[in-house]
């Protein structure tokens, strides 16, 4: 990997979740399928003003709707938006809810909560896959840093995408 080009993206680098942007900004959406479209929607144009700073936007959020993730590349753009499919079992992301999420919405303590009491609709064609349950935290790092700096724009490089 070129390091000088990795030093470049995470100089860069701004991370969106869901448990920074839920709340704050969107602490006013619960998980039905309006609230999750609108809370998909704002992060996007949040990403977007934020790509047009000059920032690299790595958003990591439970978005169960092709839709919605469509509407997220046309909010951000085609060119910058590169959609990783984390692809991890449900009964991996069970085994590892630390925060109790899934627990809660099997007791019906929260209604239509992803792969609990509402559905997910997988990516037709990510940029990239990634299965937690497989891979290595160290593996996918290497691998989403790479498919970064082969898509980004580098200072003094030769690469003429401006993402």
């Amino acid at each position: 990997m070129r390091w000088t080009a990795v030093w470049w993206i995470l100089a860069a680098l701004v991370s969106l979740d869901g448990d920074n942007i839920r709340h704050g900004l969107n602490k006013d959406l619960g998980f039905s399928h309006e609230d999750r479209t609108e809370n998909i929607r704002r992060i996007a144009e949040v990403a977007r003003l934020m790509n047009d700073a000059g920032l690299i936007v790595v958003t990591a959020f439970i978005s169960p709707y092709r839709e919605d993730r469509l509407l997220a590349q046309h909010i951000i753009g085609p060119d910058r938006f590169f959609e990783i499919y984390v692809s991890t079992p449900i009964a991996t992301c069970e085994a590892r809810d630390p925060k109790g999420m899934y627990k809660r919405a099997r007791a019906g303590e929260i209604q239509g909560f992803t792969g609990v009491g509402a559905p997910y609709e997988p990516p037709e064609s990510p940029a990239m896959e990634i299965d937690t349950s497989v891979d290595t935290l160290p593996e996918y790092v290497v691998k989403v840093l790479s498919g970064l700096v082969d898509r980004i724009a580098i200072p003094g490089s030769d690469k003429e995408n401006t993402t």
